[in-house]
């Protein structure tokens, strides 16, 4: 049979693949994320090595890589876990196991489903009754600034969510393509995000001297060398950090708003962590309600998209892929336009919807469910809060090792020296110098955290990033473990 044109046979006679390396998508190529990268892949191939018996230095691989809280042992909270088992299986409304309020609230959010089944496909931006209860939650967390249930998009977690509004960005070619602005150390979402869309990252590095402060002075010099090659058009801020753990001040919230007004940029708000604080002094103040408060020209004109999620805070309930975002002072077309494009995914996961709506509309004082919720809401975040105070003392009592104060969020972000000679051997094995370590730090404990590397940090400097979500008992025991190998490391290669 004849081969059409265009048509390749290999030396072997078969045809050529159509999709190779060379020939797919470049842009999909170039992503990288960091926190489920190579070193990820090594844990999992250690996990399987011990289960098949062979001897380690270690008899556990603990992965401190990911803020996936139940999966490092948290507990689910009982009355979001209750809803939703009522809401998949509606024939437990009959048991006298569930309390009253729990039972009220799945079948309000049942009523709301198409044909009353979690099964059935919810419209794209979610179902109303639940965008109606973010929108209450809003107004409460922000003292009564008003929200709008019809600026509130539901999504497949926060992440889905932004990379939506980052595909409403992205445009031109050369010297007019989008440009957007990102905190060095970052969330590698964004510049995978940015990487796929082939889009601009602009970089503007925290201040590690000032415990990951935000300086306008800095994302002023990132603006303007940006120019030169592209359209900045948007600035992202994460508060509480990731992979930083500091928590923004309102006059640093403010002056970020003024900034990108006065430099006509799309401001969008990570704003998942905003129930973990912990530092003493420190408050979540979100950037809806101080844009709001500042008042006109900022709160009628300036554009910007919050985004939250239930996968962090005191639910860690990473698996059913829960969020939002709102959108304010959006262009109404454009708004046409985003929700044209979520249909294209027809709809957010309904179970994560049923979540999102428990987390938001909790039980109330004088509901059953109330002194129970309560308790262990307060525990999780206790707890987070020891662990913050635990991981900053014990790195900080470590030569080598300096660690900023956890303010929030789930993280550690140390900054670590590595010895010349180990940097050396690095640069002969084609790694990044704290890959290295981390790498090293993996194969002789079992400990799992990512390099610095995987999220930006300043020429010459070298960090990694730990959870803090190891339970008490593990934590101590692995944050000391963890310092006695940079000892280690650092006398073998000095």
């Amino acid at each position: 049979m004849a081969l059409r044109a265009g048509d390749q046979v290999a030396m072997n006679g078969l045809k050529e693949k159509v999709l190779t390396l060379d020939t797919m998508n470049p842009c999909v190529r170039r992503v990288e994320y960091a926190v489920r990268g190579p070193i990820v892949l090594r844990a999992l191939e250690l996990e399987q090595e011990l289960r098949q018996g062979v001897k380690k230095p270690f008899t556990e691989v603990v992965r401190a890589n990911i803020g996936d809280a139940q999966a490092m042992g948290q507990k689910p909270i009982t009355f979001l876990r209750q809803v939703l088992a009522l809401c998949v299986h509606p024939d437990l409304l009959n048991s006298p196991d569930f309390p009253e309020d729990a039972k009220k609230k799945a079948e309000r959010i049942l009523q709301a489903c198409g044909g009353h089944s979690l099964g059935a496909y919810s419209v794209s931006s979610g179902i109303q009754l639940i965008r109606e209860d973010v929108a209450e939650y809003i107004e409460r967390r922000d003292g009564g600034i008003p929200s709008d249930p019809n600026n509130i998009y539901l999504s497949t977690g926060a992440s889905d969510a932004i990379v939506t509004v980052l595909k409403l960005l992205v445009a031109g070619e050369g010297p007019t393509r989008t440009g957007v602005l990102i905190p060095i150390p970052q969330y590698p979402l964004y510049s995978a995000a940015l990487a796929e869309l082939n889009a601009v990252q602009v970089d503007y590095y925290l201040d590690e001297e000032r415990t990951w402060a935000l300086d306008v002075a800095e994302l002023r010099r990132a603006l303007c060398q940006a120019r030169a090659h592209c359209r900045p058009r948007a600035l992202c801020v994460i508060n509480p950090g990731n992979p930083t753990g500091q928590v923004q001040a309102r006059e640093c919230i403010e002056a970020v708003i003024r900034f990108a007004f006065e430099e006509r940029l799309f401001l969008m708000a990570d704003e998942v962590y905003q129930d973990n604080v912990y530092a003493e002094g420190s408050q979540f103040h979100s950037f809806k309600k101080v844009l709001t408060e500042m008042g006109p020209p900022y709160a009628t004109q300036q554009e910007l998209a919050s985004f939250h999620s239930v996968s962090k805070g005191y639910m860690g309930e990473c698996g059913f892929r829960g969020g939002y975002v709102e959108v304010v002072n959006m262009d109404p077309a454009v708004q046409r336009q985003m929700q044209k494009l979520m249909s294209v995914r027809l709809c957010p996961p309904v179970p994560g919807q049923v979540l999102l709506s428990t987390v938001v509309s909790p039980p109330a004082p004088s509901d059953p469910s109330f002194a129970q919720f309560q308790a262990e809401r307060q525990a999780v975040l206790a707890e987070l809060a020891a662990k913050a105070k635990l991981t900053e003392q014990v790195f900080n009592e470590s030569p080598g090792i300096r660690c900023n104060p956890v303010q929030g969020a789930m993280y550690s972000f140390p900054r670590v020296q590595l010895p010349p000679r180990a940097v050396q051997r690095a640069q002969e094995l084609s790694l990044a110098p704290d890959m290295f370590f981390c790498m090293r730090l993996l194969e002789e404990t079992g400990i799992c955290v990512v390099p610095g590397s995987g999220f930006g940090q300043r020429e010459g400097t070298y960090h990694f990033r730990m959870t803090i979500l190891p339970p008490m008992e593990k934590l101590r025991p692995l944050l000391e473990k963890l310092s006695q190998f940079h000892a280690k490391f650092t006398r073998e290669y000095s």
